[in-house]
């Protein structure tokens, strides 16, 4: 599923020789396991007209986290966000248009009530994309 995940249950049920209703089975319990990621992480930002990715660090009250998440939320660019340890508290991922659009961006994060500081880092390019395979792999090896 990790190198074809629009393969059909017929065509898995196929490819690994078990019934339809048996890879059906499998596939419903997956799911219900929360295994698989939502399908619209292929979709490319810059497809929808938002070529500029940045990573933008925010340093914040730790008393406002929760406020500041759902804050982060309403903002339609920010497609990603992470709690940290270390120096900053939350890992943002943005889209925009230009720089324009992305400091327009950096000032709706900067506004939340709670924000400190935020320290942006455009992404020049995507050197390694999103991916499971290798854990994949590795996880049929009996080795670690």
């Amino acid at each position: 599923m990790a190198k074809d995940p629009r393969r059909t249950v017929v065509a898995l049920a196929q490819k690994l020789g078990l019934s339809r209703n048996t890879v059906q089975a499998r596939m419903a319990q997956l799911e219900r396991k929360n295994v698989f990621l939502p399908f619209e992480r292929t979709i490319s930002t810059t497809a929808l007209g938002y070529p500029l990715t940045a990573f933008i660090q925010v340093h914040v009250q730790q008393q406002k986290l929760g406020s500041i998440a759902r804050e982060l939320a309403s903002i339609p660019e920010v497609i990603e966000a992470f709690g940290l340890t270390g120096q900053a508290d939350i890992m943002v991922r943005v889209v925009s248009r230009d720089a324009e659009d992305l400091f327009r961006i950096n000032g709706k994060v900067l506004g939340c009530d709670g924000v400190v500081r935020c320290d942006t880092s455009l992404a020049m390019r995507e050197l390694i994309p999103y991916r499971v395979e290798p854990l994949l792999e590795r996880g049929t090896q009996n080795s670690h």
